[in-house]
């Protein structure tokens, strides 16, 4: 199978929202009045960001799932993609599940595949996502890392940690239960983009960001951006770890016991979340619980914003902690 075969077969569809999508030199995209477009991009190479013995279809939907929580994170609705594909050979079997992980979940979002490359080469995606955002009156809706104000509140979506507990073990750094193993990896391999609480948190949320790196490290962005600082009530994060009721309720049964010291490394600082974290101000409580009710997102306070630039991390006991939590970064 040929280049241009393997793009018709598995990736070329007939556009609906764009004006020209795959098969001429550029695709077409035609922005509605009053909108701009959020535009990004995210890489995943074998060995950094997936493992070799990853489902393709699991990681079609992944290739997709973190742009489209860029997305998210702005607030922006999603549009189109395009794909950039290296491959070190043509296994129609591979491709198959790739592209019907890939484009289930862009039809669920209404995001269209319009174009991209394809080369042969280690294994390596990279999409590009559009999106539309409204601007009324002159103002952009999007949300930016910018926006964080002194007494805002801080929340972060759905659950921490369970992926980074499943790439641990994976490595083989700690044992799991096969059911929590099967759960966890479905954090880490098929994460769910936030995109309908981002929309329903326009107007509301201050600033937004989406975790990818590690909840203390991506914060870190939008008060470098805001100008602010912030106070992380860390025992209430740990407990969105969604394993962690099963092994607590489980003691000693499975020869797992992780340390107050583990369960706040994996929520503060395991990445590959993809929830969103985000500051909105204290009279506006209603309207994030009515905004995480209409997307069906779970949603939970972990701190407030303070103008003394700096980080405090808190205990349950409201002891300061020291924070030596270090995000994941690809070149450090």
């Amino acid at each position: 199978m040929g280049e241009f075969d393997l793009i018709a077969h598995y990736f070329k569809r007939p556009v609906r929202r764009a004006a020209l999508g795959v098969g001429d030199d550029c695709a077409l995209l035609q922005p509605k009045a009053d909108t701009q477009l959020a535009i990004s991009s995210d890489m995943l190479v074998l060995g950094r960001h997936f493992l070799a013995d990853v489902d393709p279809r699991t990681l079609g939907h992944k290739a997709l799932a973190v742009n489209l929580s860029d997305l998210a994170a702005c607030g922006a609705k999603p549009l189109a993609f395009t794909l950039a594909l290296s491959l070190p050979h043509v296994d129609e079997a591979w491709l198959a599940a790739f592209s019907q992980g890939l484009l289930a979940l862009a039809d669920a979002h209404g995001c269209e595949l319009i174009g991209g490359d394809t080369t042969a080469g280690p294994l390596n995606i990279c999409i590009t996502v559009f999106g539309e955002v409204p601007v009324t009156r002159g103002q952009s809706q999007a949300l930016l890392r910018s926006g964080a104000q002194a007494g805002d509140d801080l929340y972060v979506s759905g659950t921490l940690g369970d992926a980074r507990l499943a790439l641990d073990a994976l490595l083989g750094k700690l044992k799991l239960p096969d059911d929590l193993l099967a759960r966890a990896r479905t954090r880490l391999e098929t994460p769910t983009p936030r995109v309908a609480l981002g929309l329903a948190l326009r107007g509301v949320a201050s600033s937004a960001i989406d975790i990818s790196d590690g909840l203390l490290g991506d914060l870190g962005h939008v008060l470098q951006s805001s100008g602010v600082g912030a106070t992380v009530m860390a025992d209430i994060a740990t407990e969105l770890i969604a394993a962690r009721a099963y092994l607590t309720g489980a003691t000693g049964q499975f020869g797992i016991n992780l340390s107050n010291e583990q369960w706040r490394t994996l929520a503060l600082a395991g990445g590959d979340d993809y929830e969103l974290l985000f500051t909105a101000p204290p009279a506006l409580q209603g309207a994030v619980a009515a905004a995480a009710q209409a997307s069906q997102t779970p949603v939970t306070r972990i701190g407030q914003i303070h103008a003394t630039p700096g980080l405090q991390l808190l205990d349950r006991h409201g002891q300061t902690l020291e924070n030596h939590y270090a995000s994941f970064d690809h070149f450090a």
